[in-house]
């Protein structure tokens, strides 16, 4: 009897030694799991096309609209970085009659101005070579020079000696028009005016109150040539410190209010403007995101439809697995698997129909593309999310149904 206990005490010591030496896993490998998802992904055929173009159209809305937005912020930071950290705009409007700035010596600026040139603007009609061409005529003084850091690609700039002269730059693109060079003579209203240079194309800047690509640019005191009132609306100023600039600004509306009692004096920081454009812009793009969002969350209510037919028509295939011995858990890991590849698939075609749309986008609009890097992980974390969130639902369902009744079903 002692000897029986003693063999049978060996025996379930080996046993438990080559239960503990050679642990095994019970259920598929994740490998296996992926890949008998992929293959019921295949099969679905059409379906699966159209839950995953549902996906792919929101993704796609998403990161086209935020890339577009994000292009559009770096354009206008562009566009500050084009119109110098330093500049000031002041627009002045006389209250009654009086003496305007051309009265005015701009001596002695207050401290943090640099620089400051008067802009008087009016309209005139060009001729030149049998050519009549509408054109904005811009007067100020050789201080414009440094304030616009203005260059010519051909000739040379005005200065204080061109004052009593009828000398005129001319802009790139009206240059182009009227096919007129350095040289050159033009009439203005009863009066030829010699072309000194041309401007170097310099673009659209939507802060100062002329286009120097389409403009005539002379000497403040012969615009009065052609208006004996010249109007001064507007003064641009140079600020010496972009970080004490709305200091400069503040002391710039004082010094020019007393010397103008009968204008009203409005200093603009083209960097705050630019700013403000850009934050509207992010915001819009946000809203407009928001909006897409919506679309990819219908596509996430595609794919669980598509992943409710599924089950509804695979219920002897899960009775069979479960009465094989498949765990719940293992049917409810194939139909979520199921879900997040369709989901995967239609953010990688979202992403790339995305950004080719936000690429158009900007080439049309003359912008340089800018790619929102964050535009990326949240398109497609939200796929993911939309796909665990909606596939989640049908997983349990057949993951919960009894072998009996499931193989029962017709």
């Amino acid at each position: 009897m002692t000897q029986h206990w003693r063999g049978a005490w060996t025996d379930a010591c080996w046993c438990m030694r080559v239960l503990y030496s050679m642990p095994e896993r019970y259920g598929p490998s994740w490998p296996h799991r992926f890949a008998e998802a992929l293959g019921s992904v295949r099969q679905l055929g059409t379906r699966a096309w159209l839950a995953l173009l549902g996906i792919a159209a929101g993704c796609a809305a998403l990161v086209a609209l935020m890339n577009i937005g994000h292009s559009a912020s770096q354009h206008v930071r562009q566009m500050f970085q084009g119109l110098g950290s330093e500049l000031l705009v002041v627009s002045l409007e006389a209250r009654d009659e009086g003496p305007g700035l051309m009265q005015l010596a701009l001596a002695g600026l207050p401290p943090g101005i640099r620089a400051a040139a008067p802009l008087a603007v009016s309209v005139a009609t060009v001729r030149f070579n049998a050519v009549n061409v509408e054109a904005m005529i811009a007067a100020s003084t050789s201080q414009l020079i440094e304030v616009l850091d203005l260059r010519v690609a051909r000739g040379r700039l005005l200065s204080r000696h061109d004052d009593p002269a009828r000398h005129v730059l001319l802009g790139a693109s009206l240059a182009n028009q009227l096919r007129a060079s350095s040289g050159d003579r033009l009439q203005l209203g009863s009066y030829v005016f010699d072309v000194i240079g041309v401007l170097a194309p310099r673009g659209f800047n939507p802060v100062l109150p002329v286009n120097f690509d389409d403009v005539v640019l002379m000497p403040l005191a012969g615009v009065r040539r052609l208006d004996p009132v010249p109007e001064v609306a507007a003064l641009v100023a140079l600020g010496q410190d972009a970080a004490t600039l709305p200091l400069a600004a503040e002391a710039l509306a004082q010094y020019l209010q007393a010397r103008l009692p009968r204008h009203d004096v409005d200093v603009q920081l083209p960097r705050q403007m630019l700013q403000s454009m850009a934050a509207q812009s992010t915001m819009m793009t946000w809203m407009l995101a928001g909006t897409a969002a919506i679309a990819l969350l219908l596509g996430g209510v595609g794919v669980m439809s598509v992943m409710v037919m599924n089950v509804l028509q695979r219920r002897r295939e899960i009775g069979v697995r479960l009465a094989l011995g498949a765990r719940g858990r293992d049917i409810a890991w194939l139909f979520l698997l199921e879900a997040l590849l369709l989901s995967v698939a239609g953010a990688v075609l979202g992403v790339m129909l995305g950004l080719g749309a936000a690429w158009l986008f900007a080439l049309a609009s003359g912008w340089r593309f800018a790619l929102d890097a964050g535009s990326l992980p949240v398109s497609i974390g939200i796929s993911l999310m939309l796909g665990l969130v909606f596939g989640l639902q049908p997983a349990l369902v057949a993951a919960r149904l009894q072998p009996v009744v499931a193989l029962r079903d017709d």
